[in-house]
């Protein structure tokens, strides 16, 4: 069943009041990758009354007060995108889109949305119950970070929302833990994965760097960030304190992952892939045609590239599900009234980690003077693909299924790496699990800027392309690779662009679109080298674009024949538009004569009649 978002669906549940009230900026999607869906869901299975109010509108009281007062706390997100980056480009102009809303127009979720929705329900219930800020918003703000929006560093989050708590991560085992200390009114302190604030320093806690030391010192800032990004690991990870003014935000230390039997029965939960009704009717929401059939396998990545903020959210952990449980969740889908046919997205964060973890890392925890991928792979990590490729050919084997598509996330160093089963799982995915072209994600091709991305050396792209085309010639296929790139990135000059194009021409033999502005995301080692402009793993200066005018300049040295030629064609048909006898030759049988000089298109053909 979806869950309450009316009163009227409350009480029609038998419901007087709801214990918990979650406030979200994307619309209701009730799907397993949607996090206020699952941890909806997840308290509504353990008993408690979960109703949701999604995308309110902050002028009015209409929608914040439609529920009434929670019994024991609002659970406020931004949704499943930083509202900055969801509301912002790379450059800072406002996007007009937003997927994860009704009609997809961008008009319904607010700047820094944590904190908007968080004075909302103060401003129409005082002296309320307790507030709690949850998703990648608070996860990534949860300490004095440096937010490229302002260009500064800001307070934690919970202290500009005013909020009570903040459950970083993925929240499930700090969430549920949560609700039941603040139903039996005992003191939530020493929850892992929570942070709040306190009037005095707590004990066994490590002390950060204090607000106004870190917001105008650089180099304390950096240790800040170096303490902060070292105790993230949940076998490592210390509790911190960070005195902000005059009071202390304290984050305890992070939640222990989610084992497999946990995870299994998270996402056995009861979705409907589907928008909720009172939502579904004010439009469509393009994020459901990539989610509503889409399957994860795992979580967390140990990739750690430096711009990524999933270390600070998801963590360096990678748990993955059971065959059994990913098998009973596309079973199901297979009798939803809309499934066609196809796993439109079959992956995790990065589609290849799943069933690959280190078991040095999860008895003690992960290194602190080594990445498992960076600059190379690990050889205690033990890259072994099989359970990928056992899993693949048992979903292929299940009824009603026809397609399985694995699009992108593929960590093409780590199938290089496994020289067991590595080949064997890209000819699988090469003859079955792809629609006509794979995305993968290089971002860069000089090695200087590959190192402050924490990317692997260029050669594995061309090994990985070399490979890859082979295996295509070998299976009949017409497919192809599509690369991610970044502009702009600190470290990048446009030299460094240049020699990019250079390899992207001769190597890859491509004209690349897909290349774009590098964003600083709050919690990350790339937005630390931005703010600082120092590289903060050797000390030294670090050359950072930050003038949007030559960060669109790099992007151009890319894209810019490409741009060049689209504004050609559309100047040149924008020409011909103004000599209809030219069109009526060009589209001879389209168009009908119905008065001198003009032309309309046939009513029969498309549906409306239109002037040329």
């Amino acid at each position: 069943m979806f869950l309450p978002t009316t009163k009227e669906e409350m009480l029609n549940l038998g419901w007087d009041k709801c214990d918990i009230i979650l406030v979200s900026g994307d619309t209701y999607i009730d799907c397993p990758q949607i996090g206020v869906a699952v941890i909806g869901k997840l308290l509504n299975s353990k008993g408690y009354r979960v109703g949701i109010i999604a995308q309110p509108e902050i002028a009015s009281p209409a929608d914040i007060t439609r529920l009434g007062e929670p019994e024991l706390f609002w659970g406020v997100t931004a949704g499943s995108v930083d509202s900055m980056v969801a509301n912002y480009t790379a450059i800072k102009k406002w996007r007009k889109s937003d997927d994860f809303t009704p009609g997809a127009e961008n008009t319904k979720r607010p700047n820094r949305a944590s904190i908007t929705y968080s004075n909302l329900i103060r401003q129409y219930f005082k002296n309320t119950k307790p507030i709690v800020l949850g998703g990648l918003e608070a996860s990534l703000r949860r300490i004095a970070h440096y937010d490229y929006w302002d260009n500064a560093v800001r307070k934690p989050v919970i202290f500009d929302a005013k909020a009570d708590y903040l459950v970083y991560g993925m929240a499930e085992k700090t969430i549920v833990e949560l609700a039941e200390k603040l139903r039996t009114n005992q003191s939530a302190e020493n929850i892992p994965g929570l942070c709040y604030i306190a009037k005095e320093p707590p004990k066994n806690r490590l002390a950060l760097p204090d607000f106004e030391t870190v917001k105008d010192n650089k180099l304390k800032f950096t240790e800040m960030f170096n303490t902060f990004y070292n105790n993230t690991d949940p076998v490592t990870g210390c509790g911190l304190y960070q005195k902000i003014d005059t009071r202390y935000l304290v984050q305890n230390p992070p939640s222990p992952a989610l084992t497999t039997q946990e995870m299994d029965k998270v996402f056995d939960l009861d979705f409907e892939r589907d928008i909720h009704p009172y939502y579904k009717d004010m439009g469509k929401v393009p994020a459901l045609e990539t989610i509503q059939f889409s399957v994860f396998t795992h979580r967390g990545c140990y990739g750690e590239c430096n711009f990524c903020s999933i270390t600070a959210h998801q963590g360096r952990v990678v748990t993955s599900r059971s065959h059994e449980s990913i098998l009973r969740e596309v079973t199901a889908m297979t009798r939803h009234r809309e499934f066609k046919g196809n796993i439109t997205v079959f992956a995790g964060p990065t589609a290849n980690m799943y069933g690959i973890e280190c078991e040095k890392k999860l008895r003690n925890g992960a290194c602190n003077n080594q990445r498992c991928l960076f600059p190379s792979p690990c050889k205690t990590l033990n890259i072994n693909h099989k359970s990928q490729t056992d899993l693949l050919f048992k979903l292929r084997r299940t009824n009603k299924v026809k397609n399985v598509f694995i699009t992108s996330g593929i960590r093409y160093d780590m199938i290089l790496e496994d020289k067991h089963n590595g080949l064997e799982y890209l000819h699988d995915v090469v003859e079955n699990h792809i629609s006509g072209q794979l995305k993968v994600a290089p971002e860069h091709t000089q090695e200087n800027v590959l190192t402050l991305l924490g990317k692997n050396p260029n050669h594995t792209l061309s090994e990985f392309k070399t490979l890859f085309e082979r295996l295509n010639q070998k299976t009949g296929k017409k497919q192809y690779l599509t690369y991610y790139f970044i502009a702009a990135h600190p470290g990048c000059t446009e030299q460094d662009m240049y020699a990019m194009k250079d390899f992207i021409i001769t190597k890859l033999h491509i004209s690349p679109e897909q290349v774009q502005i590098y964003t600083p995301l709050p919690s990350t080692y790339s937005a630390l080298m931005y703010y600082t402009e120092t590289n903060p793993f050797t000390k030294e200066p670090l050359y950072v674009e930050k003038d949007n005018r030559q960060k669109e300049q790099q992007k151009k040295i890319i894209v810019g024949s490409i741009l060049e030629r689209r504004e050609r064609i559309f100047r040149t048909n924008r020409f011909k538009n103004r000599n209809p006898e030219h069109f009526k030759k060009q589209h001879k049988g389209r168009f009908k004569k119905t008065g001198p000089g003009k032309f309309h298109t046939d009513s029969r053909r498309k549906g409306r009649r239109k002037s040329f």
